[in-house]
């Protein structure tokens, strides 16, 4: 009951939060993730410019060279655009040598790494209490000397206050005696859940009422969002997040997600810029390698993507199916697919976006087209409208204004692929040869020069290019290439479906060129 009060006692308050972005820290601890230098000066660089986080943790102290290198690039730019004090390193109790690494770095705060658990101190440290709270002050006062701010980690923190809370509250006794700014709560193994965070949150501001305090999640039991909303509502100034939700094991609370709870759920106030959010998802995922799931709430792939008829026809009449998780909101739009469940109403709004003007009976023939694709789980989208429509309506199919004539592409060890075309455009041949860095990058330059040299035209530059094995398929089933493409900022598909990946490519780009002619 006490729990249930003290949720009701904040849920109309409106407070501000401040968040802090470890993904160059502990998001870079996802195994197999590793961010060069530079790739982490452009991350810091979004973080703090376009996002708007309030601070960033960027690397642990004395890891590598590279690592150095990197914080001495991301401080360099920071400095040069006053948002130094933001910028925060690792550090270690370890007679100031981290402290020496973190200010030759040009960094100017260390969060410093202490034992939140007594267990951790005495068999990890094999130090007493009391000596381990003499070795954290000896390093603050070290980094004082050196012109750094202070914050604490209380590794391990959420066990701590499970096994032996006056172990914690003792160390928060004398150490908030010192200057340390901020203390940092870490569920370092990710064994909270929501009740526990309020409960032991309450206790920490009720016996210390001025002391700033983060709260650090791990997602092991997937409550990471769920807990750093608990300690919010239990009176904690600060959470710590990553961008996609990176972290070791199972990762920690993602930004976009904490963001929009704290801000729709709760009133709780930022100073994130929402609009920004899907493209740091884009930019993490592409250094990381680690995919973004499709289904992730408001960054991934399909979340703004409307499947079943009924929805875009309440949609269309009244919104009936939108939530404040509006896709302008994060610079996106919504988009309503077409597959099996496509009715009536979902192929009109993609008709629509289109400019193609059906009578009803046209639209319930090509949503009968689209329902069988859908079910030999044929992926459809709304550049393959044009060519249903005119297969459907028993027209012929769409002007090839652009035909491949023929080609050849290869390969060889210690040269360059190459690719020569012969292609038909409005009537016309043309003929070119090009290299490139594979087979269908020399392919897609060779067609650049004829469009250049002969037509003094570009066509859209491709944006992203996946290859998958259509849905249902087997190892040895076609491959299927779904191409993006970019044309004066208006974004499009088109899709290949062939035995061969370059083949598949081809056809995707033929599709793309004549939908441009068009």
């Amino acid at each position: 009951m006490a729990a249930k009060e003290r949720i009701g006692s904040y849920s109309h308050i409106q407070r501000f939060v401040e968040i802090m972005d470890c993904t160059l820290r502990d998001g870079e601890q996802t195994s197999g993730v590793s961010f060069l230098p530079h790739e982490k000066l452009m991350i810091a660089r979004m973080l703090l410019r376009d996002i708007n986080v309030d601070r960033i943790e960027v690397a642990s102290a004395r890891i590598s060279e590279g690592e150095q290198d990197a914080v001495k690039m991301i401080c360099r730019y920071a400095s040069q655009n006053d948002m130094l004090e933001r910028v925060e390193v690792l550090g270690f109790v370890d007679g100031g040598k981290s402290v020496d690494w973190i200010a030759d770095c040009g960094c100017r705060v260390v969060n410093l790494l202490a034992k939140g658990s007594e267990r951790h101190c005495r068999e990890q440290l094999k130090k007493t209490p009391s000596q381990h709270i003499a070795d954290i002050c000896d390093t603050v006062k070290y980094a004082e000397t050196k012109g750094l701010s202070v914050n604490l980690y209380l590794e391990d923190w959420s066990n701590g206050m499970k096994d032996n809370p006056h172990y914690v509250y003792e160390m928060l006794e004398e150490l908030t005696k010192t200057s340390i700014r901020r203390f940092m709560l870490p569920d370092t193994l990710g064994v909270l859940n929501p009740l526990q965070v309020i409960e032991f949150m309450r206790k920490m501001n009720k016996r210390f009422p001025n002391t700033h305090f983060d709260f650090h999640a791990h997602n092991d039991y997937d409550l990471a969002v769920s807990n750093s909303l608990a300690a919010v509502l239990s009176g904690c100034r600060g959470l710590h997040v990553t961008v996609n939700g990176l972290g070791e094991r199972c990762g920690n609370a993602p930004l976009s997600s904490v963001q929009v709870i704290l801000k729709d759920q709760f009133q709780a106030k930022t100073n994130i810029h929402e609009d920004k959010l899907n493209d740091i998802s884009r930019l993490v995922a592409g250094y990381s390698g680690i995919a973004v799931a499709p289904n992730q709430p408001v960054i991934g792939e399909n979340v703004f993507t409307q499947v079943a008829g009924v929805h875009a026809d309440g949609d269309n009449k009244a919104g009936l199916y939108m939530n404040p998780l509006v896709p302008e909101r994060f610079g996106r739009k919504r988009e309503y697919a077409l597959g099996k469940n496509s009715g009536k109403a979902s192929i009109s709004k993609n008709l629509e976006e289109l400019g193609l003007d059906l009578t009803p009976e046209q639209t319930q023939k090509v949503t009968k087209r689209i329902t069988e694709l859908g079910d030999r789980k044929e992926i459809v989208t709304q550049d393959d409208l044009p060519f249903i429509v005119s297969d459907v309506l028993k027209h012929d199919v769409p002007n090839e204004r652009v035909k491949l004539i023929n080609y050849v592409v290869s390969t060889a060890y210690g040269l360059k692929p190459g690719a020569n075309l012969k292609v038909e455009i409005n009537g016309k041949e043309y003929e070119a040869s090009a290299t490139g860095d594979g087979q269908y990058d020399a392919l897609v330059k060779a067609l650049r020069y004829i469009y250049k040299k002969y037509l003094n035209r570009t066509f859209p530059i491709l944006a992203n290019y996946a290859v998958s094995i259509p849905p249902g398929g087997r190892t040895d089933a076609l491959v299927q290439t779904v191409i993006t493409w970019n044309n004066n900022g208006k974004i499009f598909r088109t899709r290949g479906l062939d035995a061969d990946q370059t083949e598949a490519a081809i056809k995707a780009t033929f599709k793309m060129l004549n939908i441009f002619e068009e």
